[in-house]
């Protein structure tokens, strides 16, 4: 297991690429570097969606370069600050 703390926004380059990303801080949106980062049939679990309200915890495989919703659950995380915010 390998873990990084700090903005997760961008992922982690120097260490990817990963079979599993799980994201602890919820986006608005999903950030491409992790997207980019995941190996081909990867998993991200990552909660997405706006600070005020309700986020969903969502879970991907990655399948063709592209993400393919596993599940879903409604869910209230932190918000990703940093690079995320901008």
């Amino acid at each position: 297991v390998q873990v990084r703390t700090g903005d997760g926004y961008r992922g982690w380059p120097e260490q990817a690429p990963f079979d599993a990303i799980i994201v602890t801080a919820a986006p608005e949106k999903i950030p491409r570097p992790l997207i980019d980062q995941l190996t081909e049939s990867g998993r991200l679990v990552i909660p997405v969606g706006p600070q005020e309200s309700a986020q969903i915890l969502q879970i991907f495989t990655k399948k063709d370069g592209e993400l393919r919703l596993d599940s879903e659950l409604p869910v209230r995380f932190v918000p990703m600050t940093g690079e995320a915010r901008r």
